[in-house]
């Protein structure tokens, strides 16, 4: 199969960006992705912008004041899967062989909206049933986290851990929203958002950001070349009343897809950033993603297997909880911190000897299934 690399990636600071449009943010990250791959912005061929609630054409506005017209753009939306979509179909279309380099990007401008939680739903209709009786995603998580602490032998502090841990890594990430460190008691502490989910233990949901990646046929020079040895995007499946709101079924499978495609399996991967949007949901990938057997998320967590210097270390970008989540960015945003990973480019924060890292990026909320889809990706050098 054809090698397909990641040959340059760039990310904005992720946090509140007053006065700044969200095309100026995307330029800002396509400008340095462009350079760090060291090509010219003429050696683009197709661009695919990835967006959630940015409104129609918004990669055609970006890329006209860059002179990147009349080339094709693709506009993706797939909720906060957006940014890993777009990478999933910008991978078919190179091996396909219709373009050898393409641009991918993602933006997100949530200090827009004036606050409180994304709404699982934005259709005027209101078909969704759970858009229609007003459920949004910290309630469902909620549940979740309830659930897990009933069946399994964990407590709120574990689920305070994670905040924690992934705090600590986001104090060494300098794009990340929240760069200070926190204690398992602050966490506990911190304001009620969701019985048994408090503050610091949902992804802040007021931060701008945007990231952009060059994908190509051509194997780059310079850095240690990053490919993409997997991609996977699934879409849910219609769950049953006995099904287990512990399973996170659609990642497990998008999961095996992407270790199967790569040849590879949970063991050989040496870093990971997957959606952390709350501090249930790490756990629940753990074992989703086979990094611990069923049941064993806990252990693992309490093992430090999972924090910098452990055997795994997962989100060491931060994460959601502490880098922040522009719904259509983080997906990309993930992709860039594992290729700096894996060129050993991850100042403050870098993972020893990391040569295969995995993504994972869940995005949107619907009654009936587990999610409205989940994207797995595999790189390595």
């Amino acid at each position: 199969m054809q090698d397909i690399y990641i040959s340059g990636g760039a990310m904005t600071t992720f946090g509140r960006h007053t006065g700044v449009m969200a095309p100026e943010l995307a330029q800002r990250a396509i400008l340095d992705a462009v350079k760090d791959a060291r090509i010219e912005l003429a050696d683009i061929e197709a661009v695919y912008c990835a967006n959630v609630l940015g409104g129609m054409i918004l990669g055609q506005l970006i890329v006209r004041d860059l002179g990147l017209q009349g080339i094709p753009v693709y506009n993706v939306e797939n909720a906060c899967a957006s940014g890993a979509t777009g990478v999933h179909l910008a991978r078919h279309a190179l091996l396909a062989q219709q373009y050898k380099t393409v641009l991918v990007f993602g933006i997100e401008q949530l200090t827009a909206l004036g606050g409180g939680t994304i709404p699982m739903q934005r259709n005027d209709d209101m078909t969704d049933l759970y858009a229609s009786a007003g459920m949004v995603l910290p309630a469902v998580y909620a549940m979740r986290g309830t659930r897990f602490l009933h069946e399994r032998d964990a407590t709120a502090v574990d689920l305070a851990t994670v905040a924690v841990k992934n705090r600590r890594h986001g104090a060494l990430n300098p794009y990340a929203q929240q760069r200070t460190e926190t204690t398992v008691e602050e966490v506990l502490a911190s304001r009620m958002i969701a019985d048994p989910l408090t503050l610091l233990q949902c992804c802040p949901s007021q931060v701008d950001g945007a990231a952009a990646a060059i994908m190509t046929t051509r194997r780059p020079e310079g850095y240690r070349p990053v490919r993409v040895l997997s991609s996977v995007v699934v879409s849910g499946i219609r769950e049953g009343a006995d099904d287990d709101i512990l399973d996170a079924e659609i990642t497990a499978r998008a999961a095996r897809q992407a270790y199967e495609q790569a040849g590879l399996g949970p063991r050989d991967i040496n870093v990971v950033e997957l959606h952390d949007a709350f501090t249930i949901a790490e756990l629940l990938y753990y074992e989703a993603l086979g990094l611990a057997a069923p049941g064993e998320a806990v252990p693992l967590l309490r093992s430090g297997a999972t924090r910098l210097g452990g055997r795994v270390p997962v989100n060491p970008s931060g994460g959601l909880l502490a880098k922040g989540h522009p719904l259509g960015a983080t997906g990309i945003a993930q992709m860039v911190e594992i290729m700096w990973q894996l060129q050993e480019r991850a100042a403050g924060r870098q993972v020893a000897d990391a040569r295969i890292g995995l993504t994972q990026c869940t995005g949107g909320g619907i009654a009936g299934v587990d999610h409205a889809a989940s994207s797995v990706h595999v790189l390595g050098v």
